[in-house]
């Protein structure tokens, strides 16, 4: 049984990633009534959290049906970090995870997200005086290394835990491979096979059906798979994923009703939040997956990710069940 902290978070959780313009509340809701054990929100930047940026406070919004929910934040700015600690202890997350994995440029540049794997000892003391800084459980998100020839991470995750990381997810890629290639899990299994390891070690990247799931608790005996790309227009992967776990079969696809009535209550749920236009604009991106496989679909398809106005897409939406309502998914 995975604890973070005094959180119990249940054997080999699901855990959603956190990702910049998907792992908002209405995604998380509907990933949450799936399965999933553990959510995160989209990464916050502490410099945008300490200017009372609005982007970046909106991502502080958590709900009672979430729990346990994290917040993450990222920044390599000591005193922006504990002041961006203070202002999400604010929001009453169950832990604050700190992002040293996002391998985009613009927050790399800033020695911020992967950045920080250049400076193992500034990561480690930043981790270290956050937990100090904080009642709440500190956990981290990162990846290998920054490349290849600077794989540390068995040393890295040790040092972590040993300043009060209470827990650690790791994707199985390097800064420099970005999301390129394989994800290698074995250095992962590594930390996790570290005599000294005590707290839950996470595996992230690849873990795309309920196979590899299983091949990351069984085989690289990790305490739990946090999921990604995977979920994105398709929450219903998490259930799959614990379905196969408990029966050794494959659950059903959702039916094309059950994919539009998603769909609708993404979008309009991302409406009440964000408003009409975030709220069509920033869940085009899951549409893909919500239908994929259905032929003839790029009509459809298009008008959801080019109408501005929320009424033509639910229109669409309409569409699609009247054409494809009696679609088999495999």
């Amino acid at each position: 049984m995975a604890k973070i902290g005094n959180i119990d978070v249940g054997d080999f959780p699901l855990l959603l990633a956190p990702m910049e313009d998907v792992s908002d509340p209405p995604f998380r809701a509907l990933c949450k009534e799936q399965g999933a054990d553990v959510v995160f929100t989209e990464f916050i930047s502490s410099e945008g959290l300490i200017r009372d940026a609005a982007k970046s406070v909106m991502k502080l919004d958590i709900y009672e049906k979430e729990r346990p929910v994290g917040i993450q934040i990222f920044g390599a700015v000591l005193d922006s970090m504990l002041q961006s600690v203070e202002i999400v202890e604010a929001s009453g997350p169950d832990m604050i995870d700190i992002n040293f994995g996002c391998p985009v440029k613009k927050v790399v540049s800033k020695g911020a997200g992967a950045g920080i794997l250049k400076d193992i000892d500034l990561m480690v003391s930043l981790t270290e005086a956050m937990v100090k800084h904080t009642k709440l459980p500190i956990t981290v998100k990162t990846r290998l290394g920054w490349d290849y020839d600077s794989i540390k991470i068995v040393e890295v995750a040790e040092r972590l835990q040993d300043v009060g990381c209470q827990a650690i997810s790791i994707h199985g890629r390097t800064r420099a491979q970005m999301y390129k290639g394989d994800a290698d899990w074995a250095p992962i299994a590594e930390v996790k096979n570290n005599s000294r390891m005590h707290i839950p070690v996470f595996g992230n990247g690849d873990v795309n059906s309920p196979e590899r799931a299983m091949e990351m608790r069984d085989k690289y005996g990790l305490d739990g798979a946090m999921i990604g790309r995977a979920s994105i227009g398709y929450p219903w992967f998490f259930s799959e994923v614990k379905h196969y776990f408990k029966t050794g079969e494959h659950l059903a696809p959702p039916t094309m009703e059950e994919r539009v009535y998603a769909a609708k209550r993404h979008l309009q749920m991302a409406i009440d939040w964000k408003g009409e236009k975030l709220g069509v604009f920033e869940t085009r991106r899951h549409y893909t997956n919500y239908f994929k496989g259905i032929p003839d679909f790029k009509e459809y398809r298009m008008k959801m990710v080019t109408s501005d106005d929320s009424a033509s897409v639910f229109e669409a939406f309409d569409e699609v069940l009247e054409k494809f309502g009696d679609f088999q998914f495999v």
